[in-house]
């Protein structure tokens, strides 16, 4: 499939028509990786995990933490 590099802002941009999106796997506002190789620009999916906070921290539970850790009295300006 032929398509044309155009400008976007101040970025070349290439439009991407969604039946080849959805016959590679890909999604809307799916991340993915850039790589340069032998003069040809490959597109993949990231291998970045991302993290949801409010997740992470409803997966806290008296079983999955640790007591409190002492480091003795300070011994310098520390502030507390």
């Amino acid at each position: 499939m032929e398509t044309v590099i155009r400008k976007w802002g101040n970025s070349p941009a290439l439009r991407l028509p969604t039946t080849l999106l959805k016959e590679a796997g890909y999604e809307l506002e799916q991340k993915v990786d850039l790589v340069v190789s032998r003069g040809r620009i490959i597109i993949q999916p990231s291998k970045k995990v991302e993290y949801d906070i409010d997740a992470l921290v409803n997966g806290i539970h008296a079983s999955n933490t640790h007591d409190e850790v002492t480091f003795g009295r300070p011994v310098g300006k520390e502030a507390l």
